[in-house]
């Protein structure tokens, strides 16, 4: 049995390893709801499939199914990956699944974050949301490790890590009155280090334009390693993008991480535009029930733009499983994967389908170190 702890990682020694520390495997969520995947969910479910058999060729994946389409999925996927029952709202495993951290023992344990759909009843994408905020809590029962349950609002993809005490986020997100209206910026940076065992807080601006989940961080910057950090780019005055990037360039810039060094700041192209087909939108269920895509935040219209963004990898054991979004820049940004990350392979996967239902590889995955 798991315990639920009452202290804090930080006072008990545990931090949140750099997604590039060691994994003992990787988890994720089947796509099934149809207000949000289009066609029942089949095209997504054949990019998530693409996904987890991607990174099943470098580290173990867990499939977390609800039980309605557990044969379904275990059809589809190949033995190797394990395919787990449990309830959940949405297939948003970044958000929804535990943040894991570590001492210096070796020891993990799970930080179980207060999820509210991306803000709740104020603009949030979905309701209810019960069974998500639940599944951090499952996770942890099924790998025996102990969980902190936080008293705040956060999803995994708000945060990255360097692994040496420095955290990156958006004010977008993190300062949304929709998460933590009771919170004061100072009073989130100290949960932050509580939680995540850091000790700086560097802060973005805004996210990728048109981020439904109000900007998070692992859309449009990540760390690459200590030092060093990947940026969406976008080089069109025109584009709504470009101010966006100019200014977490320079906030970059202008920064210093926990251990005092200046920030390299590696671009990479930003796809697209990329909108919303008359064809995709008329595959997704309007549904009129209160938290549906027609009267939450999820914005499946055609002609919609999307938050699209190579930014939004996953880093497994030796590799680095990337999207590939729009022919025009899908080489270019791998090639700059490819020479940032020397030591992985980079396998690039077709992930529009994902991308209509709102995020990408790095939001439908969470690692658990090793």
């Amino acid at each position: 049995m798991a315990d639920h702890l009452t202290s804090t990682p930080a006072a008990d020694g545990f931090a949140m390893p750099a997604e590039w520390a060691p994994h003992a495997g990787c988890w994720m969520i089947w796509p099934e709801r149809p207000d949000n995947w289009r066609l029942g969910a089949k095209p997504a479910q054949a990019a998530f499939t693409a996904v987890a058999e991607a990174i099943a060729d470098f580290e173990p994946v867990t499939m977390i199914v609800s039980g309605r389409q557990f044969e379904n999925a275990r059809a589809r996927l190949t033995p190797r990956i394990r395919v787990v029952e449990a309830s959940t709202n949405d297939a948003w495993c970044r958000d929804t699944g535990p943040t894991f951290v570590q001492d210096e023992r070796g020891r993990v344990r799970a930080v179980d974050w207060t999820f509210n759909a991306w803000g709740g009843l104020e603009g949030g994408l979905y309701f209810p949301w019960d069974e998500d905020d639940r599944l951090a809590m499952k996770i942890a029962e099924i790998e025996r490790v102990d969980r902190y349950r936080a008293p705040f609002v956060l999803e995994g993809g708000s945060i990255h890590v360097d692994g040496e005490g420095t955290v990156l986020t958006t004010e977008e997100c993190l300062l949304n009155p929709n998460r933590n209206p009771g919170l004061t910026r100072i009073e989130i940076e100290e949960h932050l280090k509580a939680y995540l065992g850091v000790s700086a807080v560097i802060w973005l601006g805004r996210g990728i334009h048109n981020d439904e989940t109000n900007g998070h961080v692992d859309n449009i910057a990540c760390f690459a390693r200590p030092g060093v950090v990947l940026l969406s780019w976008c080089d069109d005055p025109a584009d709504p993008q470009h101010a966006i990037s100019i200014e977490a360039f320079e906030r970059l810039s202008a920064a210093r991480d926990a251990k005092g060094r200046a920030l390299e700041i590696v671009k990479l192209p930003t796809p697209g535009p990329l909108t919303v087909s008359a064809e995709e939108a008329d595959g997704v269920d309007a549904v009129l029930a209160h938290g549906s895509a027609i009267d939450a935040g999820m914005e499946r219209r055609a002609g919609h733009r999307m938050a699209g963004s190579y930014v939004n990898f996953y880093i497994a054991n030796g590799g680095i499983v990337a999207p590939r979004l729009d022919p025009r820049t899908d080489e270019d940004a791998l090639t700059i994967l490819r020479r940032v990350f020397p030591d992985r392979k980079v396998v690039g996967v077709a992930t529009r389908e994902i991308l209509l239902g709102g995020g990408n590889i790095h939001c439908i995955t969470q690692q658990q170190p090793l």
